[in-house]
């Protein structure tokens, strides 16, 4: 209606990681028992701090949620997802990783596994990562 302003949802700015190794499989976290969305899987990865860019936030999360370091060089922009949540909308920036030191550990997840992109397709995963799936399977 004319007249009317919509209101103003705050945007929530979320990055995330397609970690892939040799054999073309992706890695993912299990969401721990204490967080929202438990149990489910999800690209590792988190929210933007104040100041950050998206690739400085995904190396900072890979660092606090598996144990590994990596450098922006290494992080491909791939895809992303728009998502409405209940008092915000979320945004998720999805990155192509196939270089990192050291071994993911699930620090801040209840597991992880490493799947070829086909097999997401039958995962419980958050709304706003399940778009992501067919655009990873083609690019990989």
């Amino acid at each position: 209606m004319p007249g009317l302003m919509p209101t103003l949802m705050p945007t929530l700015m979320v990055v995330a990681a397609a970690l892939v190794d040799a054999d073309g499989r992706v890695l993912l976290q299990q969401r721990a028992p204490n967080r929202s969305m438990a149990g489910l899987w999800e690209f590792p990865g988190g929210k933007l701090e104040p100041g950050e860019t998206p690739e400085e936030a995904l190396i900072r999360e890979l660092e606090e949620e598996l144990g590994i370091e990596t450098d922006s060089a290494c992080l491909a922009p791939a895809a992303f997802a728009s998502h409405r949540l209940d008092d915000s909308h979320l945004i998720l920036l999805l990155y192509v990783c196939r270089k990192w030191r050291g071994t993911p550990r699930p620090l801040d997840a209840s597991g992880l596994t490493w799947v070829r992109p086909q097999q997401m397709f039958s995962l419980a995963m958050p709304p706003a990562d399940k778009p992501l799936i067919g655009l990873l399977d083609a690019l990989l």
